[in-house]
């Protein structure tokens, strides 16, 4: 016992876990609220504070229980027909995805991670969309590439969130199908990392904190998805993807 609380004392006391706390309260109140943001937040904060290797694995374990807390909720709601090709193209793509991150260079995957972060926040400023149909092999490469995204960044929603949010369905609609989305990979996405050893002590022991935080966050943000226009929520939203992305690029 002596030994473990000897190990977790320099990981628990480290300054860098209240950023990270702060992160992960904004980051679960947009993902209720949106049925995105946790990895677009998390993904460039976490890898600033600790780096690629260590700071991916959590958000992805954070990302896995998360889906779970929001999928039945959104199950009747989301399209099945669009999303599951979108999901099985990302499953079977994210394992090659993680390739990069065991073999990338550490700092510059951090930059890479920021810089797409901030390109993505720029396109959602800029009111852009995909505006064409959704046919079968398109679905399956824009899964594709989000899989990839998601292996070596922790990452799979900005194109999936471009192509997803073209459509004419209501807001219920679109949050839907971005749960479900992100639930059909979460499991896969935890494997590679898991096996390849990148789940360690210090990993388990900042999710331990951070999951309660991300828990009862989400739900707080769920609820505001009742309350908030969508007005009042998208600049907000935009200025924290900025925020996130230019820190891991220039910090």
């Amino acid at each position: 016992m002596t030994a473990l609380i000897d190990a977790a004392w320099p990981v628990l006391a480290d300054w860098r876990l209240a950023g990270a706390i702060v992160a992960t309260i904004v980051a679960g109140v947009m993902r209720g609220y949106s049925g995105f943001g946790t990895a677009v937040i998390l993904a460039p904060v976490y890898s600033l504070l600790w780096g690629p290797r260590a700071g991916v694995p959590i958000m992805l374990l954070m990302e896995l229980l998360v889906s779970v807390q929001l999928l039945p909720g959104a199950l009747k709601d989301a399209d099945r027909r669009v999303v599951l090709p979108l999901g099985g193209a990302a499953a079977l793509a994210t394992p090659l995805g993680a390739w990069i991150l065991f073999t990338a260079d550490g700092e510059s995957l951090r930059r890479f991670i920021g810089g797409f972060v901030l390109v993505f926040g720029l396109l959602l400023m800029s009111g852009w969309r995909y505006r064409g149909s959704r046919p079968l092999p398109l679905n399956l490469f824009v899964g594709t590439l989000a899989g990839l995204l998601k292996g070596s960044t922790g990452m799979s929603g900005p194109p999936v969130i471009l192509y997803l949010l073209a459509g004419l369905e209501e807001a219920k609609r679109h949050r839907a199908n971005l749960i479900l989305f992100f639930a059909t990979i979460a499991v896969v996405s935890v494997v590679p990392p898991l096996l390849g050893g990148l789940i360690d002590l210090p990993v388990l022991l900042r999710l331990a904190v951070l999951l309660p935080i991300m828990a009862i966050s989400v739900p707080i943000g769920a609820r505001l998805f009742h309350v908030i226009p969508d007005r009042l929520y998208r600049p907000f939203a935009m200025a924290v993807l900025l925020g996130a992305g230019g820190l891991a690029l220039f910090g």
